[in-house]
């Protein structure tokens, strides 16, 4: 079941998707967050229409939320291969929508980055 915490992250995580014009099957997986069934199929159905992050609401996220938002964020946009400048502007608009300084965003992008290269360097093998 989805809490709002999570239903918020996935709604931003959709709203980052969008970067590239499109959600994609598999920018669109809702397991992870421990969606049931009627919570995916409610998600991707919201998910059809363009989203932008300003719209979506973090108000009711704590600090690991917001931190697991970016990481997860950053991973969701190489999910194609790379990322876009389009992806990287928006992840740029996400840290200010999560209210990240600068220093607390830094280690956390830079390691979501090295995580999600790795990741594609080891499917690529």
């Amino acid at each position: 079941m989805l809490t709002p915490e999570k239903k918020s992250i996935l709604q931003l995580l959709t709203a980052l998707a969008w970067a590239d014009g499109r959600v994609d099957a598999e920018e669109q997986e809702v397991d992870a967050f421990g969606a049931d069934k009627a919570e995916a199929e409610e998600h991707r159905a919201w998910a059809k229409t363009p989203r932008a992050l300003d719209a979506i609401d973090v108000s009711g996220l704590s600090r690991s939320d917001v931190q697991l938002a970016l990481q997860h964020g950053v991973l969701l946009t190489y999910i194609d291969g790379e990322q876009s400048e389009a992806e990287r502007k928006l992840i740029g608009e996400l840290v200010v929508k999560l209210d990240l300084s600068s220093e607390e965003a830094a280690p956390l992008l830079e390691s979501a980055h090295a995580f999600a290269k790795q990741l594609l360097h080891a499917l690529e093998s």
